[in-house]
Order: C-alpha cells, then structure tokens, then sequence
C-alpha cells in the first residue's frame, strides 16, 4: 500500500491500494466514532461498487444508506444537494456521523459540498472512481455545485477524513472518462514534472497508472499544504482550467468532459503564450503532440473572443483581472494577473 500524509488544517491520509474496496470499512473505522454512513454515488458507479462499500461498512458496525444521483455535470446543482439533505435528515444523519463520497469528481465535489454544510459541517472520506478524481479532485478539500451562469461557484473548503483510492475500479471506466482524467495528468506534468510528461511521452499511461496517480497526488498534496485556502500558489493547479471551464460553460456542461475542456484551454493558451516569448519556443507542439497521444483536444470550434467572455465570471478572477497560469517551459509554470480591459489587447 502506498501511503500518502497530507498535513493541513485537518491532517489525513490518502491510501493507495488495489482490491480495498472491501476494506473501506476497516479503514474507516478507526478514524470515527460514527453510528450511521450515508453512501452518496451516481447512477453510473452504484451498481458497480456501492454493495461492496456498503457491506464493508455494515462489518463494521456501521448503518449505512444510499443515495444516488442521476450521473453527469447536469446534476451538479443545489438542487440535487438539497435531495441530498433531505436523505440525510430522514436517515438520522447526526453531527457525528459520516458521509462516504463514492464516485468521480461530481460525486466528491458535491457530497463533499453536502457534508461540509449540513449541520455545518460533518465528516466525510473520499473513495473515488474514476481517474480524474484519483488524481485531482478527491484531494485538497474543494467541494462545489454549478450555477447556471459558471461552473464551482457555490462551495467550501472541507478537508475529508481519508481518502481511498483503489486504481482497479479504473477497469470499469469507459475510455472516455479514462481519457478525462488524463487531461488532468498531463496538467501535472506540465506545471511541476517534467519527468512524468516525459515518461507521458515515451510510454502509455496506462501501463504505469499506479505511479501516476501517486506522482500526481503528491504534488496536489504539497502544493495544497503550502496554500489550502487558494489564495496563492495552488493556483497553478488551475493551468488550462480558466478557458477550460470558459469551454464547458459555453457547451452547456455536455460537449467537452472536464479534463477534455482543460486539456483544450491548455493547448490554446500555450500556443498563446509562446508566440508572445512567454514559453520555451517548441513546448505547445511538445504539449500538442502528447495530446493527441492520448485522444485529447488540441482545438476548439469556438472563437477566441468567444472564450474570453466566458471567463470573466470565473471563480479565479479577482475584481477586475484574472489570474492564469503560463508555462516557462514543460515542468515549470507561473503565475499572471491580466485585466479583463487588456484581453483584447493581450490577447488579439
């Protein structure tokens, strides 16, 4: 098993490891005096493994529920949480009990978002699925819904009590949600590890996914206990988000997945970047090629002025600038207010 500490306002560990699934509950046990557990999972991923989790949990003297959601972004609303506390307040959930994320991203960010608030705030341990919430979401303690005018922006910082990866639910995940979250992986190597874009490069990921998630993770991790608040370095984790989620708001959450919207905001923004000397000259093609590697967007059918519209109600802005995150070069990133009165400028 690999072990990762992550030391901040609420310490806890991330365990890595194939086949637990039928452990969670040993795992969990320890860290909570909870008498109920609320399973929260989608319709995509409950039949798959929620009996198992859940039968773990019942040997370990908990009494545990399920709630489940329709799968896909569309249900990452308030109005899904407030189903979601209504399940809770009708299956007794106390301050002392324990919410059990198990899902991908939208699942975590969500039951996390739930757990963070109801009763002002209860305990809650990730267990995620699929790969873009093994390498990025279910760490770091950002939970969030949609609003229809921007996508996160309705959320809290709450740290889980654990988190569970085991990298053989990976199995199940249809190709394109596989492709999803490494749209985030390719985010990593970019911003801080030169080493794993290049591996990236030289072999399939999947034949190292292990390593890749504990790569992945313990960077999340230092640069989470470093800035937990988000108010300065963890902003580099958001390279290709600021026009990535410019994209999924102008396809409505359903025609680009998040690590597809990311990987495209990645692309167009390198390829910004370099041609105003910003970035090593030949890292978007660097960048482009291990791209298409791995079936991900290097173009968008939307204009640029499009695009930059649609990030002026990102959650990163701040007052009238934005902050995005450029390369210097493949492992090294930075950071660069622009004023929303000098995109046109910026970037014409």
């Amino acid at each position: 098993m690999k072990t990762i500490d992550v030391k901040t306002g609420r310490s806890y560990q991330i365990l890595i490891q194939r086949h637990m699934l039928d452990q969670a509950g040993a795992y969990i046990r320890p860290l909570t005096k909870a008498i109920r557990a609320v399973i929260v999972s989608d319709t995509n991923v409950a039949p798959l493994y929620a009996d198992r989790v859940r039968q773990s949990l019942i040997d370990n003297g908990f009494e545990t529920s399920l709630f489940v959601f329709e799968a896909g972004e569309a249900s990452k609303r308030l109005s899904t949480i407030e189903k979601m506390y209504t399940h809770f307040y009708e299956h007794n959930l106390t301050r002392t009990d324990i919410v059990i994320a198990l899902g991908g991203g939208v699942t975590g960010d969500m039951a996390g978002f739930a757990a963070a608030s109801y009763l002002r705030g209860i305990d809650f341990v990730q267990i995620p699925t699929s790969l873009l919430a093994q390498v990025d979401s279910s760490v770091g303690g950002k939970t969030a819904v949609d609003l229809p005018s921007g996508k996160n922006l309705v959320g809290a910082f709450w740290q889980p009590i654990l988190v569970l990866i085991d990298p053989e639910t990976l199995s199940t995940l249809p190709e394109t949600f596989f492709r999803d979250g490494l749209g985030e992986v390719v985010k990593y190597g970019c911003i801080r590890s030169r080493s794993l874009f290049e591996r990236l490069e030289r072999e399939n990921a999947m034949d190292f996914i292990d390593d890749v998630i504990e790569e992945c993770v313990s960077i999340k991790r230092d640069v989470v206990e470093h800035d937990e608040r988000d108010t300065g370095e963890r902003a580099i984790l958001n390279f290709g988000h600021t026009f990535g989620h410019a994209l999924e708001k102008l396809t409505d959450y359903s025609g680009m997945t998040h690590g597809e919207a990311v990987a495209a905001g990645a692309i167009l923004l390198t390829r910004i970047s370099q041609a105003k000397g910003m970035t090593e000259s030949g890292t978007a093609q660097r960048l482009e090629t291990l791209l298409r590697k791995y079936n991900l967007p290097t173009s968008v059918d939307f204009a640029l002025p499009d695009i930059l519209a649609a990030t002026r109600g990102d959650k990163k802005s701040t007052g009238k600038s934005v902050n995005f995150v450029f390369l210097k070069s493949i492992g090294e990133c930075y950071l660069r207010k622009i004023a929303i009165e000098d995109f046109s400028s910026f970037f014409g």
